[in-house]
Formats: structure tokens, sequence, C-alpha cells
């Protein structure tokens, strides 16, 4: 006789849920039929990626390890914090995760200019493309934050109607 374990104890496998979560190969695709045009995450993988490779070809000189470093640790963390955004628990924690995000975007953007500032660091990989990506992902973090932001207001000015809070 089998023993009865309670819902939370049993595992589930990604197939159950064809209808609204998509299982991640082992090649870094993702199993769906229909994949969205726009997905945030590979945008950012992808971004990562770059930054990988552009802090690999700076100088191995004391101010090319530095930058390197910093900028490496600031573009690829909104990666792993996006994660986080989608982990959220509640609308305030996602808001502050999201936030958390845009600061360390513009962290990478103030290290990628200064990369192209500084004349000794040559011109390494990825860095035109970089740049790009990390602006167009400010202005996607922005817009995000100010959507999240306007449905808490509405949210909450709907709660306090509903429940005659200020009145």
């Amino acid at each position: 006789m089998k023993k009865k374990t309670p819902n939370a104890q049993r595992r589930t496998p990604n197939i159950e849920f064809r209808n609204w979560r998509v299982a991640e190969l082992p090649n870094g695709e993702y199993d769906s039929k229909r994949k969205p045009a726009y997905d945030l995450e590979d945008r950012l993988l992808e971004f990562a990626a770059n930054i990988v490779e552009l802090t690999g070809s700076l100088p191995n000189t004391r101010a090319g390890n530095h930058i390197a470093g910093q900028l490496l640790r600031c573009g690829t963390s909104s990666l792993s914090n996006h994660g986080e955004v989608e982990a959220a628990e509640s609308r305030r924690d996602f808001l502050h995760k999201l936030r958390i995000c845009l600061k360390e975007l513009r962290e990478a953007k103030r290290w990628l200019r200064l990369v192209g500032r500084v004349k000794n660091l040559g011109s390494p990989a990825n860095f035109v493309t970089c740049l790009n990506e990390v602006e167009e992902l400010i202005r996607i973090f922005v817009a995000s934050i100010r959507t999240a932001e306007k449905n808490a207001r509405s949210c909450a000015a709907l709660l306090s109607s509903t429940l005659g809070v200020g009145r």
C-alpha cells in the first residue's frame, strides 16, 4: 500500500504546466510551441554574456582588471536580480527588486562609458553592442517601474474607495 503524501511534498513535472510554465532545455533554449516575441530574460542573458566577453577582452593591467571586475559584477547581476523580481512576494517587494535591477544597469552604463573614455583600454569586444543594449534595458526597466507604480496606486485607490478608508 502506498503512503499518501500532501501536495506540498509531491513532485510535479513541468510537463503538467504546459499552459503557463515553460521548461528550459539543456542547450539553454525554451521548450515551447509559441515563444513570445519579446523575452526580457533572454535579453538580460544575452547582455550578461556580452559583458563577460567584453570584460575578458580588457587588458590585464591594474586599471583594466579593476574596471573589468566592477563591470562584470554590475553587468551580470541584473540577470540574477530579474529572477528575484519574478519571485517577488508582494507588490512592494516586486518594485524594490525592479529598482535594484535598474540601479545595477545604470552602474553598468557608467562603467561602460568609462571603458569608452579610457584610451589605453583599447576597443574591447562588444563595446558598442553592450552600450546600446544597456541603454535600452534601462528604458525598459524605467517603464516597467512606472507601470508597476501606477498599478499600485490605482489598486490602493480602489481598495480605499471600496473599504471606505480615508473617509
